[in-house]
């Protein structure tokens, strides 16, 4: 299986991996199709830590950074990230933080140890994300950036493109793709409601022939990619290769903790919710007690990105952490896929690569054989 966009970044099979993993990068790249850090979440010291480990880790193979700069949020043109997030912080009522303790409280999650170590706001900003990409563009192994949130600014672009990388961006709708594209992207990944994190509301194998017939740029197919046929089928649609997530939160390398992985295996196509309770914007994840209480009438509302992350990222750490003390997976953030429901045990991320591409030769064998002789 080959496709240009995968010979321009350098890789054996058209399979982009997004994931907060580390090992999972690593381990993706080494198998022919490329892993993708998301980088939101990590403070700048965190993520060259990061990256440091990646480069020394990944041999020959290539990865790519994924950043978020949203199209529209509260401070947008502030560029220091400090400033912004004490601007940002004074304007969170403080029903908000105590609503969320609440909930942590009332389900046992137990506290950080260090009242002083702050998360603070890590990313979901120009401002971060502008530094994260010039952390990027130091490492010769990363052929490609992606922002999860809309057009990434012209500066932006001009930097990665004029460096020998490729840049890309997620969508959810034929408009935004076609923004991509005036902006010069070199790939779009349109993401069908099924995906799991930020995503739109119009079905994959609507949204995919849809901007695949809008654009020239080459398109990833994305929501929904949980088997070598549902690969087939997007291929078959026009894609130029798929952008999986889901896939990778409960393979061995993963580091979410044996709690979290076992509430991925336990939920079905119908526990999900898109919801905007943990970062602002609509976001589909398992859905739980924390997912209901920010929907329930009398509760406090979500706030918009990115502050209703400063009220929600001290709740991310702990839920994490402590996944498997007292209810906490009753008002953890797992965020997921619609395809959770075909993820049911642990498989090593080489095996997944491989599941995937095996599926999808027996797959066009199958069709082929429909065909009358």
């Amino acid at each position: 299986m080959r496709s240009d966009l995968a010979d321009k970044v350098g890789i054996d099979v058209p399979i982009f991996a997004f994931t907060h993993c580390r090992d999972v990068v690593v381990s993706v790249s080494k198998a022919g199709g490329i892993g993708v850090l998301g980088a939101v979440g990590f403070s700048l010291e965190k993520l060259k830590e990061e990256l440091d480990w990646i480069d020394d880790h990944i041999g020959d193979a290539v990865y790519g950074v994924d950043i978020v700069i949203p199209q529209k949020y509260e401070g947008m043109g502030e560029m220091d990230p400090a400033k912004l997030e004490e601007t940002l912080q004074a304007m969170v009522p403080q029903e908000h933080h105590d609503f969320a303790a609440k909930l942590l409280a009332d389900h046992g999650v137990p506290e950080w140890p260090d009242a002083d170590d702050k998360m603070g706001m890590l990313g979901w900003n120009a401002g971060m994300a502008s530094l994260m990409v010039d952390e990027a563009l130091k490492r010769p192994k990363c052929r490609l950036i992606a922002n999860a949130l809309g057009t990434p600014p012209a500066d932006i672009i001009k930097r990665i493109q004029d460096s020998g990388r490729l840049v890309g961006a997620l969508c959810g709708k034929v408009k935004q793709a076609r923004a991509h594209e005036k902006a010069g992207l070199d790939f779009i990944i349109a993401q069908g409601t099924e995906g799991g994190g930020h995503t739109g509301e119009i079905g994959s194998l609507v949204l995919w022939p849809a901007i695949i017939k809008a654009v020239n740029t080459p398109v990833l197919a994305a929501g929904g990619i949980g088997s070598g046929q549902q690969m087939l089928a997007a291929m078959a649609l026009g894609a130029s290769g798929v952008w999986a997530g889901s896939l990778w939160l409960a393979v061995e390398e993963a580091e979410a903790e044996p709690a979290q992985k076992q509430s991925y295996f336990d939920a079905t196509e119908e526990d999900t919710v898109r919801s905007r309770s943990w970062t602002g914007k609509p976001c589909r994840m398992l859905r739980n007690e924390w997912t209901k209480a920010w929907e329930t009438e009398g509760n406090p509302e979500p706030l918009g990105m990115p502050m209703q992350g400063l009220v929600t990222a001290e709740a991310i750490r702990r839920t994490h952490t402590y996944a498997a003390k007292g209810e906490c997976q009753k008002v953890a953030f797992n965020p997921v896929g619609q395809v959770v429901g075909q993820i049911n045990h642990v498989e090593t991320t080489r095996a997944v690569v491989e599941r995937l591409l095996t599926e999808y030769v027996d797959t066009l064998e199958y069709l082929n054989n429909l065909m009358p002789e």
